[in-house]
């Protein structure tokens, strides 16, 4: 489990296939301070389990069907990655429950330079369009932010100096992908009236008549 508050931005020194799972090790630092091998860190958003580390490393594997999922078959060495441990219990939850499942990739369609930074529109595919809510939380690349406005089967958030010099979302431009992980409650909700829509009474004009009505 993890908060979306990025603790580190890493940089992926190699990625290599192996089959239907992909290595990679990430160049990094403060993440490493009490890492232990088996322990979750996570990449982009997405949630892996450490297999080897040295003083300024880390490596993990991932399947490629998560990799695909997520857009991170297409990373690149060099690229710079949102790094989070996981949440120990006696930490502050400053962000929101990510689980480092990802749910889509989402691509940004716009960017809108403000006085505190920026505003920066994600689209992502229409059965993912009942997810999210205005005031909602998303987690994008890893990081828990709040949802401004939202519109058909995209929505808006905006980002302060602070996460832009933190995170790797400053480096995005317009027609970039990025990981999304929508909010875990709002998954729940989803789940429960699609069992209630389901479920409904199927009493109509025909089975009234066949029980004497």
């Amino acid at each position: 489990m993890f908060t979306g508050i990025v603790e580190e931005i890493g940089t992926l020194k190699r990625f290599e296939r192996q089959g239907k799972k992909i290595s990679i090790a990430v160049e990094a630092k403060l993440i490493l301070e009490d890492l232990k091998l088996g322990d979750s860190i996570a990449t982009n958003g997405v949630c892996l389990t450490v297999t080897q580390f040295g003083k300024d490393f880390f490596k993990a594997d991932m399947m490629c069907v998560t990799a695909e999922k997520s857009g991170l078959n297409t990373l690149s060495v060099g690229t710079k990655l949102n790094l989070e441990r996981a949440l120990r219990p006696m930490d502050r939850l400053g962000g929101h429950i990510l689980q480092g499942h990802v749910d889509t990739i989402g691509k940004v369609i716009q960017i809108t330079p403000n006085e505190d930074g920026y505003l920066m529109e994600v689209e992502v595919e229409d059965e993912f369009k009942t997810q999210f809510v205005a005031q909602g939380s998303v987690g994008l690349n890893g990081v828990s932010l709040t949802i401004a406005r939202v519109y058909k089967n995209s929505f808006t958030v905006s980002l302060i100096p602070e996460t832009l010099n933190r995170t790797n979302l400053g480096n995005l431009r317009v027609g970039d992908n990025l990981t999304v992980e929508f909010d875990i409650l709002g998954k729940y909700i989803n789940r429960y009236f699609e069992f209630k829509e389901d479920n409904k009474s199927k009493i109509d004009m025909e089975f009234l008549r066949k029980y004497g009505f």
